[in-house]
Protein backbone atom coordinates (compact mmCIF):
# COMPACT_ATOMS: atom_id res chain seq x y z
CA UNK A 1 0.00 0.00 0.00
CA UNK A 2 1.16 3.41 -0.70
CA UNK A 3 1.90 6.05 1.49
CA UNK A 4 1.00 9.87 2.15
CA UNK A 5 4.33 11.95 1.86
CA UNK A 6 5.18 14.32 4.78
CA UNK A 7 7.77 17.02 4.37
CA UNK A 8 8.86 17.31 7.73
CA UNK A 9 11.21 21.00 8.71
CA UNK A 10 12.72 21.54 11.67
CA UNK A 11 15.79 23.02 12.62
CA UNK A 12 15.43 20.88 15.86
CA UNK A 13 17.60 17.39 15.07
CA UNK A 14 15.77 16.15 18.42
CA UNK A 15 12.25 17.31 17.39
CA UNK A 16 12.66 16.78 13.96
CA UNK A 17 14.05 12.85 14.94
CA UNK A 18 10.92 12.98 17.08
CA UNK A 19 8.79 13.60 14.35
CA UNK A 20 9.94 11.05 11.75
CA UNK A 21 9.49 8.88 14.03
CA UNK A 22 5.85 9.73 15.01
CA UNK A 23 4.77 9.67 11.86
CA UNK A 24 6.54 6.74 10.26
CA UNK A 25 4.93 4.76 13.54
CA UNK A 26 1.41 6.15 12.12
CA UNK A 27 2.63 4.95 8.78
CA UNK A 28 3.47 8.02 7.02
CA UNK A 29 6.72 7.97 4.57
CA UNK A 30 8.59 11.24 5.34
CA UNK A 31 11.19 13.25 4.56
CA UNK A 32 13.50 15.56 6.79
CA UNK A 33 14.98 18.97 6.21
CA UNK A 34 16.40 21.40 8.97
CA UNK A 35 16.35 24.75 6.79
CA UNK A 36 13.72 26.35 3.67
CA UNK A 37 16.90 25.79 1.77
CA UNK A 38 16.76 21.78 2.17
CA UNK A 39 13.17 21.72 2.30
CA UNK A 40 12.99 23.75 -1.46
CA UNK A 41 15.72 21.15 -2.84
CA UNK A 42 13.59 18.08 -1.41
CA UNK A 43 10.32 19.91 -2.69
CA UNK A 44 12.45 19.86 -5.93
CA UNK A 45 13.21 16.57 -5.89
CA UNK A 46 9.72 14.72 -5.66
CA UNK A 47 6.09 16.62 -4.24
CA UNK A 48 4.91 15.56 -0.90
CA UNK A 49 1.49 14.87 0.19
CA UNK A 50 1.94 17.33 3.08
CA UNK A 51 4.91 19.74 4.95
CA UNK A 52 5.05 19.97 8.80
CA UNK A 53 7.00 23.13 8.87
CA UNK A 54 8.88 25.26 12.14
CA UNK A 55 7.97 28.53 12.30
CA UNK A 56 11.01 29.58 13.75
CA UNK A 57 13.44 28.45 11.42
CA UNK A 58 17.36 29.96 10.14
CA UNK A 59 17.76 32.42 7.50
CA UNK A 60 14.28 31.60 6.01
CA UNK A 61 11.21 31.62 8.80
CA UNK A 62 8.60 28.63 7.92
CA UNK A 63 6.27 31.62 7.67
CA UNK A 64 8.28 33.51 4.59
CA UNK A 65 8.80 30.15 3.17
CA UNK A 66 4.94 29.33 3.29
CA UNK A 67 4.59 32.66 1.69
CA UNK A 68 6.44 32.45 -1.10
CA UNK A 69 5.45 28.86 -2.15
CA UNK A 70 1.65 29.98 -2.30
CA UNK A 71 3.17 32.41 -4.47
CA UNK A 72 3.82 29.73 -7.21
CA UNK A 73 0.97 28.31 -9.10
CA UNK A 74 3.20 24.66 -9.28
CA UNK A 75 3.09 24.65 -4.91
CA UNK A 76 0.02 26.16 -4.01
CA UNK A 77 -2.03 22.80 -3.50
CA UNK A 78 0.25 21.04 -0.98
CA UNK A 79 -1.21 21.61 2.39
CA UNK A 80 0.86 23.14 4.97
CA UNK A 81 0.50 22.65 8.61
CA UNK A 82 2.96 24.99 10.55
CA UNK A 83 3.96 23.85 14.02
CA UNK A 84 5.19 26.43 16.61
CA UNK A 85 5.71 27.63 20.29
CA UNK A 86 3.73 30.86 19.31
CA UNK A 87 0.24 30.50 21.00
CA UNK A 88 -0.85 34.14 20.87
CA UNK A 89 -4.24 34.52 18.28
CA UNK A 90 -2.56 37.25 16.25
CA UNK A 91 0.59 34.71 15.47
CA UNK A 92 -2.25 32.08 14.63
CA UNK A 93 -4.05 34.38 11.66
CA UNK A 94 -0.73 35.59 10.20
CA UNK A 95 0.18 31.59 9.65
CA UNK A 96 -2.95 30.87 8.27
CA UNK A 97 -3.36 34.00 6.36
CA UNK A 98 -0.06 33.62 4.15
CA UNK A 99 -1.77 30.05 3.49
CA UNK A 100 -1.26 28.11 5.85
CA UNK A 101 -3.78 24.83 6.04
CA UNK A 102 -3.77 24.49 9.80
CA UNK A 103 -1.35 25.55 12.82
CA UNK A 104 -0.28 22.95 15.76
CA UNK A 105 1.23 24.72 19.19
CA UNK A 106 3.85 23.11 20.67
CA UNK A 107 3.61 21.22 23.18
CA UNK A 108 1.20 19.17 21.12
CA UNK A 109 0.54 14.97 22.12
CA UNK A 110 1.74 12.61 19.41
CA UNK A 111 -2.18 12.01 18.46
CA UNK A 112 -3.08 15.17 18.36
CA UNK A 113 -1.09 15.94 15.34
CA UNK A 114 -1.33 12.93 13.80
CA UNK A 115 -5.46 13.47 13.88
CA UNK A 116 -4.32 17.29 12.39
CA UNK A 117 -2.53 15.48 9.47
CA UNK A 118 -4.90 13.35 8.60
CA UNK A 119 -7.57 16.00 8.61
CA UNK A 120 -5.63 18.41 7.01
CA UNK A 121 -4.90 15.47 4.06
CA UNK A 122 -8.86 14.69 3.68
CA UNK A 123 -9.66 18.02 3.27
CA UNK A 124 -7.07 18.55 0.53
CA UNK A 125 -8.52 15.36 -1.06
CA UNK A 126 -5.39 13.61 -0.68
CA UNK A 127 -5.42 10.16 -1.96
CA UNK A 128 -4.50 6.59 -0.60
CA UNK A 129 -3.78 3.17 -2.88
CA UNK A 130 -7.89 2.05 -1.63
CA UNK A 131 -8.93 4.91 -3.27
CA UNK A 132 -9.98 5.92 -6.87
CA UNK A 133 -9.58 9.28 -9.11
CA UNK A 134 -12.39 10.12 -11.05
CA UNK A 135 -12.51 12.74 -14.04
CA UNK A 136 -15.65 12.42 -15.84
CA UNK A 137 -16.00 8.75 -16.58
CA UNK A 138 -11.89 8.75 -16.50
CA UNK A 139 -11.04 6.21 -13.31
CA UNK A 140 -7.90 5.23 -12.13
CA UNK A 141 -8.25 2.27 -9.49
CA UNK A 142 -4.82 3.15 -7.36
CA UNK A 143 -5.32 -0.28 -5.73
CA UNK A 144 -5.72 -2.77 -8.41
CA UNK A 145 -3.59 -0.15 -10.87
CA UNK A 146 -6.70 0.07 -13.49
CA UNK A 147 -7.23 2.69 -15.79
CA UNK A 148 -10.63 2.88 -17.10
CA UNK A 149 -12.76 5.41 -20.03
CA UNK A 150 -16.79 4.62 -18.97
CA UNK A 151 -16.97 0.96 -18.79
CA UNK A 152 -14.01 -0.24 -20.82
CA UNK A 153 -10.61 -0.96 -19.66
CA UNK A 154 -7.82 0.32 -20.75
CA UNK A 155 -4.23 -1.19 -20.99
CA UNK A 156 -1.69 1.39 -20.52
CA UNK A 157 1.99 1.11 -19.48
CA UNK A 158 3.38 1.83 -15.70
CA UNK A 159 4.66 4.98 -16.93
CA UNK A 160 1.39 5.95 -18.71
CA UNK A 161 -0.62 5.38 -15.71
CA UNK A 162 2.00 7.88 -13.89
CA UNK A 163 1.20 9.96 -15.83
CA UNK A 164 -2.12 9.66 -15.99
CA UNK A 165 -2.25 9.90 -12.10
CA UNK A 166 -0.34 12.89 -12.12
CA UNK A 167 -1.98 14.84 -14.90
CA UNK A 168 -5.62 13.99 -13.03
CA UNK A 169 -4.72 15.20 -10.10
CA UNK A 170 -3.45 18.64 -10.87
CA UNK A 171 -5.77 19.43 -13.35
CA UNK A 172 -6.27 22.67 -15.56
CA UNK A 173 -2.43 23.51 -14.19
CA UNK A 174 0.46 24.15 -16.84
CA UNK A 175 3.42 21.98 -16.10
CA UNK A 176 7.14 22.28 -18.13
CA UNK A 177 8.71 19.20 -20.07
CA UNK A 178 11.07 19.53 -16.93
CA UNK A 179 8.95 19.73 -13.94
CA UNK A 180 6.75 16.58 -15.51
CA UNK A 181 10.03 14.58 -15.64
CA UNK A 182 10.89 15.58 -12.36
CA UNK A 183 7.43 14.55 -10.64
CA UNK A 184 6.76 11.28 -12.94
CA UNK A 185 10.23 10.22 -12.98
CA UNK A 186 12.29 11.93 -10.00
CA UNK A 187 14.99 13.82 -10.76
CA UNK A 188 17.81 11.07 -9.81
CA UNK A 189 16.91 9.65 -13.16
CA UNK A 190 18.51 11.20 -15.73
CA UNK A 191 15.74 11.31 -19.47
CA UNK A 192 16.11 13.76 -22.34
CA UNK A 193 12.90 16.24 -22.31
CA UNK A 194 11.91 15.55 -25.10
CA UNK A 195 11.22 11.64 -24.04
CA UNK A 196 7.84 13.63 -22.55
CA UNK A 197 6.59 14.30 -25.89
CA UNK A 198 7.10 10.61 -27.01
CA UNK A 199 4.73 9.25 -23.78
CA UNK A 200 2.83 12.51 -24.50
CA UNK A 201 1.61 11.61 -28.20
CA UNK A 202 0.89 8.00 -27.14
CA UNK A 203 -1.25 8.80 -24.20
CA UNK A 204 -3.04 11.36 -26.21
CA UNK A 205 -3.47 8.37 -29.11
CA UNK A 206 -5.06 6.16 -26.56
CA UNK A 207 -7.56 8.85 -25.26
CA UNK A 208 -8.54 10.02 -28.93
CA UNK A 209 -9.76 6.39 -29.22
CA UNK A 210 -12.22 7.00 -26.59
CA UNK A 211 -12.45 10.25 -28.09
CA UNK A 212 -11.02 11.96 -24.77
CA UNK A 213 -7.47 13.01 -26.51
CA UNK A 214 -8.69 16.84 -26.08
CA UNK A 215 -7.76 16.66 -22.26
CA UNK A 216 -4.40 16.43 -22.78
CA UNK A 217 -3.38 20.01 -24.30
CA UNK A 218 0.01 20.99 -25.32
CA UNK A 219 0.30 24.49 -24.24
CA UNK A 220 3.36 26.31 -26.92
CA UNK A 221 6.28 27.47 -26.10
CA UNK A 222 6.24 25.75 -21.69
CA UNK A 223 4.58 21.98 -21.54
CA UNK A 224 1.31 20.28 -21.30
CA UNK A 225 -1.56 20.51 -19.29
CA UNK A 226 -4.59 18.51 -18.14
CA UNK A 227 -7.44 20.86 -19.08
CA UNK A 228 -11.04 20.59 -17.47
CA UNK A 229 -12.61 23.57 -18.14
CA UNK A 230 -11.18 23.37 -21.90
CA UNK A 231 -12.54 20.23 -22.47
CA UNK A 232 -15.54 18.45 -23.74
CA UNK A 233 -16.19 16.36 -20.38
CA UNK A 234 -17.47 17.69 -17.93
CA UNK A 235 -14.65 16.58 -14.69
CA UNK A 236 -14.14 16.59 -11.47
CA UNK A 237 -11.14 14.95 -9.24
CA UNK A 238 -13.07 13.28 -6.18
CA UNK A 239 -11.41 10.26 -3.61
CA UNK A 240 -13.88 8.19 -3.10
CA UNK A 241 -12.09 7.42 0.23
CA UNK A 242 -9.22 8.16 2.78
CA UNK A 243 -8.22 5.74 5.08
CA UNK A 244 -5.36 5.73 7.15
Amino acid sequence: MSKFNILVVEDEEAIRDMLVMVLEQAGFATVAAESAVEAQSALDQAFPDLILLDWMLPVTSGVEWVRRLKKEVIYQDIPVILLTARGEEEDKVKGLEVGADDYVTKPFSPKELVARIRAVLRRAGKISATDTISVGDLQLDMGQHRFSIGNRQVEISPTEFRMVQFFMTHPDKVFSRSQLLDQIWGRSVFIEERTIDVHIRRLRKILDEYERGDLLQTVRGFGYKFSLTDSTVSAVVVNTAVSH
